[in-house]
């Protein structure tokens, strides 16, 4: 996939990588794959960058862009798909002291030329801007210009895999960016992301003409995030129990399918004392924008969402993440997941799965504008998700392998903590496809078969003659209540394994059950069944969970610090809020956790020393410096 090429002769070397690292970033040293990376891109090779969330993705074509800036190779183009994500990065650059803007439609007319005069005089070194702007002709216009002086140095496209999830769908200008070669083929370009399976990576590969890139693919494993999957009873109960058994004081997400249903359960946690503010859509911009806001800056709030909200946002600190709804496939599911923990602390992913969700999901994928291999391409994503939440062993090892990377169950899912045990379903699994066919049978002698879905088909099996079953005559088939011994949760466990593995299926907008090719096997008793035993539900109760919260994070380990390391902690933290308070910014885009954690242990008492600790480059030193360290002579 990769070829050789020739740096040229100005391209920054090691040392000033490393210098860029250090001065303006304020570590060390790289993480991970960065330094290869890093290399490659400064060195003007493209490539296609998978590296897991918070990971360092971002100081893979920062780096570089600032290094051949400084070079006099030009600026570097950013391809971002939110504004959001493009807002955070942009006021996390000025703060280290980096020359960079975004283009948005958040503009108007006079800042938005005056940014495009920036960049194209070289005043700036990197601009962000959406995959729409970037395909018009007049921005196309500036990138000859920048590129007839030889000024156009890198082209980095963020979240790429977009260009494979989301061009197929509703945002069609990602299928353009592949004129980016096109018109420049000599400009090295960066494609970066967090989650593409093999299909996706090719697709990525073949969409932006990354035939010649490098590939560089760190672990896809994030070891602080404890899985779990547990089957839909209750929902909101069962959230609501999950939350109280989370720390007072955490930060998280809730996602949800419909923005009715977002709606509802944030009304709901707020009514059960949470802090919890919607985000989708149909909410009006200035709404969604302070909600965001709000969730970005202060600490305990949650936002319950769809999946328009996450993409790019930065907060290291969400502790968790939380699905009422299944998710689309595997890939949507670690994003999404992957905004938890990524300050490296411990986080949690808890999702909540039933059989509508598995319906639901199917008929998203019918009723999709796309082609039909698109849709048996997202059937078999959809598939591979199921057969996760299913799974009796390791949730982790199902993951990672979907990703194609081999691992060792990791003692830290809950199949894993707690392994299951399973029963022999194969009888029931038998009893609900036959009904399912004598329903079918029935509803050809003048019934219509839409009208049996999942709950319908449980009241036969257990023998209710509900004011439908007798509607329709079905106390009298031949399998009703054959499953008395079984209680409703199983049979819907029953149905939703049915419906994964492709034993049932659902039709029509009202979910009609039929058999779906897989059942025969089953039917003939040459497939087995086996599920999960499942647990019933224990309600965690906090009698003083109404109180008022605590202000330090909850997963911060102190245990070996010292009563001054967490003296100067506190204090850190409170003149850090009030700073982001005065700029406007989230608090980690001054200092994240991990900064002030390590400046509390060491306890500087001289710039020199600040100037060691992990994230303080030179222009944050300079702002900040003389300040933090009377801070911290006070607290000494």
């Amino acid at each position: 996939m990769s070829a050789p090429f020739a740096p040229p002769l100005n391209a920054p070397g090691p040392e000033a990588q490393l210098q860029v690292l250090r001065e303006v970033f304020g570590y060390r040293e790289f993480r991970l794959q960065q330094g290869d990376v890093i290399a490659h891109a400064s060195g003007g090779g493209s490539a296609l960058v998978l590296m897991p969330t918070g990971g360092g993705k971002s100081l893979c074509y920062q780096v570089p862009a600032i290094a051949r800036h400084r070079a006099g190779l030009g600026v570097t183009l950013v391809v971002s798909p939110l504004i959001a994500l493009m807002h955070d990065q942009v006021e996390a650059l000025r703060e280290a002291g980096v020359a960079a803007a975004g283009l948005t439609s958040a503009l108007d007319g006079d800042a938005a030329r005056q940014i495009e005069r920036d960049w194209v005089s070289g005043r700036l070194t990197l601009l962000y801007a959406a995959p729409e702007r970037v395909t018009q002709p007049r921005f196309l216009a500036m990138l000859d210009a920048l590129q007839g002086r030889g000024q156009l140095s890198l082209i980095a496209i963020d979240e790429a895999h977009c260009v494979s999830q989301w061009g197929h769908d509703f945002r069609e200008h990602y299928l353009q960016l592949s004129l980016l070669h096109e018109r420049y083929p000599a400009v090295p370009r960066l494609a970066l992301t967090a989650t593409a399976d093999q299909h996706t990576r090719q697709d990525i590969v073949q969409r932006l003409d990354l035939q010649d890139a490098r590939l560089f693919i760190s672990s896809f494993d994030r070891p602080n995030i404890f899985y779990t999957v547990v089957d839909k009873d209750k929902p909101r109960q069962q959230l609501l129990d999950f939350l109280r058994s989370q720390p007072i004081g955490d930060s998280g997400i809730v996602y949800c399918q419909s923005r009715k249903s977002v709606e509802q359960v944030a009304a709901f946690l707020v009514q059960e004392g949470f802090d919890a503010l919607p985000y989708h859509a149909g909410l009006d911009a200035a709404v969604r924008q302070t909600h965001q806001n709000r969730f970005l800056r202060e600490d305990a709030v949650i936002m319950v969402a769809t999946i328009a909200f996450g993409m790019g946002i930065d907060k290291p600190d969400v502790r968790f993440v939380a699905h009422l709804d299944l998710p689309r496939s595997i890939e949507s599911y670690y994003q999404e997941t992957g905004r938890a923990g990524r300050d490296g602390a411990p986080a949690r992913a808890w999702m909540c799965v039933g059989a509508g969700d598995v319906m639901q999901q199917r008929r998203m994928i019918e009723a999709s504008p796309a082609d039909d291999t698109f849709k048996r391409l997202q059937g078999r994503k959809l598939d591979a998700l199921l057969a996760l939440t299913e799974a009796h062993d390791c949730r982790r090892v199902h993951l990672l392998d979907y990703f194609g990377e081999a691992s060792r169950p990791c003692g830290h899912c809950d199949n894993c903590v707690s392994p299951p045990q399973t029963w022999d379903a194969t009888r029931a699994t038998q009893q609900a496809l036959s009904t399912v066919y004598r329903l079918a049978r029935h509803g050809e002698n003048g019934f219509a078969p839409t009208a049996f879905g999942a709950t319908h088909l449980i009241d036969v099996l257990q023998g209710k003659a509900s004011e439908k079953v007798r509607e329709y005559g079905h106390e009298r088939l031949s399998t009703f209540g054959i499953g008395k011994d079984i209680d409703a949760m199983q049979w819907r466990q029953v149905v939703r394994h049915a419906l994964a593995r492709h034993l049932l299926r659902a039709e029509g907008d009202w979910g009609a059950l039929a058999l779906d090719d897989g059942a025969r096997p089953v039917l003939r008793g040459e497939q087995a069944v086996h599920l999960r035993v499942l647990e019933p539900r224990r309600a965690v109760r906090s009698p003083t969970f109404k109180q008022e919260r605590s202000r330090r994070a909850s997963t911060l380990d102190t245990s070996d610090w010292s009563s001054g390391d967490i003296a100067r902690w506190d204090a850190l933290r409170a003149w850090r809020s009030e700073v982001a308070r005065q700029h406007d910014v989230p608090v980690y885009v001054i200092f994240n956790n991990a900064s002030l954690a390590d400046m509390a242990q060491r306890n500087p008492s001289s710039l020199d020393e600040l100037a060691d600790v992990q994230g303080v480059g030179a222009k944050k030193l300079q702002a900040y410096g003389e300040e933090l360290i009377t801070l911290l002579g006070r607290v000494r």
